[in-house]
């Protein structure tokens, strides 16, 4: 029981720091319809800024800050590039990604960067009244995982409610109501490519604190299952007549992804082929995903004859 416990608690507290990241692929891929790269790059870019604040001494939630920072400026490049200079999609992301590969080694000074010994957002603060110090931190690491998704969940919905957050919307579905708002569909791209960045570094700046180091190596696949995430939540409430807002489906869909991974780990598959398993997980959830647009696309021809 106590095992299922533990289980079930690593994947909340899994699925809620990745769905910090999940709500920033949601913006490029969802409303932007961007398939950014450069996540695989901004997210240990995160870690990276947030690991080595700390280690000088900066207290961790400013080092939460100098990370969001950090990556609305690895989305700024990839935006500006896209649009400025007229590179695709895949090869601006793709660059960026490439670039932020060394970038985060200067900054670490080396591939992993441990901070155990110093003070992070789970184990500074008040002291949780719970006997087992284990125990204490895990509690922790869930309460304020889910503060701060909440946090951002809500400040985001409020945000795509306001005109800016429509312009965002209007760039990924039709660009001349952007056009017809006297706003450049191209600036506003560039800003909802740095805000996606900035959430995706923030959860890695979460992730390294959770784990207690960063590593150069972290971010790789994060963009597949980041994906997986949103489609998972996106596919989940497809037949629901009244759905939850996006941000609610992506989280749901983190937390789901995690559980499946975890199940196929505790089912005994070897956690070196982890990649493998991520790989094939998000082949299947594409086939359903396209197997339901398609029933969607014939129930639609149907009705109209």
């Amino acid at each position: 029981m106590v095992h299922i416990l533990n289980i079930l608690l690593d994947i909340s507290e899994q699925g809620l720091i990745y769905g910090i990241m999940v709500l920033g692929l949601m913006i490029s891929y969802k409303i932007l319809n961007f398939p950014d790269l450069s996540v695989d790059g901004t997210f240990p870019f995160g870690a990276a800024v947030a690991a080595v604040s700390i280690s000088h001494g900066i207290n961790p939630w400013v080092a939460l800050l100098l990370a969001l920072g950090a990556g609305f400026a690895a989305g700024l490049i990839t935006g500006i590039l896209n649009v400025k200079l007229n590179i695709s999609n895949l090869l601006s992301g793709i660059i960026v990604m490439t670039g932020l590969y060394s970038l985060n080694l200067l900054i670490a000074g080396q591939a992993n960067l441990p901070i155990f010994n110093v003070s992070t957002i789970f184990n500074s603060g008040p002291v949780l009244l719970i006997p087992d110090k284990i125990g204490a931190f895990r509690l922790r690491v869930f309460i304020l995982s889910l503060i701060l998704i909440l946090v951002i969940k809500f400040m985001l919905d409020y945000f795509l409610k306001t005109r800016a957050g429509g312009l965002l919307r209007a760039t990924g579905d039709n660009q001349q109501v952007v056009v017809g708002a006297a706003r450049n569909p191209g600036t506003v791209k560039i800003l909802g490519l740095g805000i996606a960045n900035a959430l995706v570094a923030l959860s890695g700046a979460v992730l390294a604190q959770q784990q207690g180091f960063f590593e150069v190596s972290m971010g790789t696949g994060q963009m597949v299952a980041g994906l997986a995430s949103v489609i998972i939540g996106v596919v989940a409430f497809t037949k629901f007549k009244h759905k939850p807002r996006l941000t609610t489906q992506v989280i749901i869909g983190s937390v789901v992804y995690k559980a499946l991974i975890s199940i196929a780990i505790n089912l005994g598959l070897n956690a070196n082929y982890l990649k493998l398993i991520q790989a094939i997980l998000f082949l299947v959830i594409l086939l359903i995903s396209f197997l339901m647009d398609k029933e969607a696309r014939h129930a639609t021809a149907s009705a109209r004859e």
